[in-house]
C-alpha cells in the first residue's frame, strides 16, 4: 500500500498477496487438514486457529504461513524449492516494488516511458493518476529546475520512503526546507562524507491543493484486495472498507502548512488532534 494519508483525498488500496510457493511441481490431492504458521501473534493467529479444518505447527511442513517481509526475504528463496504447489505465502518475493512509495514511483515512470518508447501514448496518458514526483536526494538538481520553472509557488509535500503512520511527512514552498537533500546530493558518490551527513530518502510531490472533500474534511478510502497472481493478473476485492477523515475543515491557505491534523489523515496523526 502507499502512503494514503499524505495527498489529496483518495483511495488506497491495501493488499495480500497469497503466492503459490512453486506454482511448477505437480498439483497434490486435496487435503483434509491444513497446517498453518504465524510469525505474528496478534489477530492474524486467532483467525487461523479458528479455521475448520486449520491445525498450527511450529515445523517446516506448513501449507500456509503468514511471514513478516523480512522473512520473507531473508528466507523464501531458500525453502522455495522443497515446497509443494499447494503452498502459500502472504507476500510476493518483490512486493516492495509497488508497496514502497519510491519504488513504486520508479516503476510507474518505467511503465510510461515503455509506453511511449513503444508509440503508446495514448495508453501512457492513461497514468496520469500521481502527482509530478522526484526522489530526494537522487533526482534533487531535476525538481530544483523543476521548482523554479513554477510562477505560481506550488506547494510541495514530502515523505520518508521508508516510513508510515505519517511520520516524518511535511509540506514546503520554499527550497530552504529540503536544504539537507542538497547537501547529500552534492556530496553523493563523495567517500569522504560522514555517515553524520546521511540524509533520509524522501520522496517529493506536488501538493494536490485541491482535493475531493467530505462536509469540507480531506479523506481517503481504505479498499482491501486480494492479488493471488502477477502473471495472469487476479485481483479479489473486498466488499467492505472504510474512510478516514481530517479533523479540521480543509483551507489550502500557506499559512496553514504545518497542520498536519488538517492535512493528513493517517490514524496515527489524527488521534493527537486537539
Amino acid at each position: 500500500s502507499g502512503g494514503g494519508g499524505g495527498g489529496g483525498g483518495g483511495v488506497v488500496f491495501l493488499c495480500v498477496c497469497l503466492v503459490p510457493a512453486a506454482m511448477y511441481k505437480q498439483s497434490q490431492p486435496k487435503k483434509t487438514e491444513i497446517k498453518f504458521k504465524t510469525l505474528l501473534s496478534n489477530t492474524i493467529h486467532e483467525v487461523c486457529s479458528k479455521r475448520q479444518g486449520w491445525k498450527e505447527t511450529d515445523r517446516d511442513d506448513w501449507d500456509f504461513i503468514w511471514a513478516d517481509k523480512d522473512w520473507i526475504r531473508m528466507h523464501f528463496d531458500e525453502c522455495r524449492n522443497q515446497l509443494g504447489s499447494h503452498v502459500r505465502v502472504n507476500h510476493f518475493r518483490n512486493h516492495y516494488e509497488l508497496t514502497r512509495k519510491d519504488h513504486m514511483v520508479k516503476n510507474l515512470k518505467r511503465m510510461i516511458s515503455n509506453l511511449r518508447r513503444e508509440d503508446k501514448a495514448q495508453e501512457a496518458a492513461m497514468y496520469d493518476f500521481f502527482p509530478v514526483t522526484y526522489l530526494l536526494p537522487m533526482e534533487y538538481g531535476v525538481f530544483v529546475e523543476d521548482f523554479k520553472r513554477q510562477s505560481d509557488r506550488p506547494v510541495w509535500i514530502a515523505k520518508p520512503t521508508g516510513k508510515a503512520q505519517g511520520r516524518g511527512i511535511f509540506l514546503f514552498t520554499d527550497l530552504k526546507e529540503v536544504k539537507l537533500w542538497k547537501r547529500a546530493a552534492e556530496n553523493r558518490g563523495n567517500p569522504k562524507q560522514d555517515d553524520e551527513e546521511d540524509v533520509e530518502n524522501y520522496v517529493v510531490q506536488r501538493y494536490i491543493t485541491n482535493p475531493y472533500l467530505v462536509g469540507g474534511k480531506k479523506f481517503d478510502l481504505r479498499i482491501y484486495v486480494l492479488v493471488t497472481s502477477y502473471m495472469p493478473l487476479t485481483i479479489w476485492l473486498y466488499r467492505s472498507g472504510f474512510a478516514r477523515f481530517s479533523a479540521f475543515r480543509y483551507t489550502g491557505a500557506k499559512s496553514a502548512l504545518k497542520d498536519t491534523h488538517l492535512h493528513l489523515t493517517n490514524v496515527a496523526v489524527q488521534k493527537t488532534a486537539p
